[in-house]
């Protein structure tokens, strides 16, 4: 997809700078990316957060490590 857009030099080289990217698409791609990746995780931290985890009644971390061993 081409899209124009108007964003500060400084926020464009600070982008560069950190994505590595070999040219500015690849360097916004890899941000946009890595920003996405950040949003779910903060997403999917919410969501244990309001339903958290819970472990069964049997489980026992001797029970895995034996496990583990087989």
């Amino acid at each position: 997809m081409k899209v124009t857009a108007i964003i500060s030099d400084n926020l464009i080289s600070e982008v560069k700078k950190y994505a590595k990217g070999r040219n500015l698409t690849e360097s916004l791609t890899i941000a946009l990316k890595e920003w996405l990746a950040v949003k779910r995780i903060k997403e999917l931290n919410n969501l244990v957060k309001e339903f958290p985890l819970e472990f069964n009644e049997s489980f026992s971390a001797e029970t895995i490590r034996e496990i583990n061993r087989q």
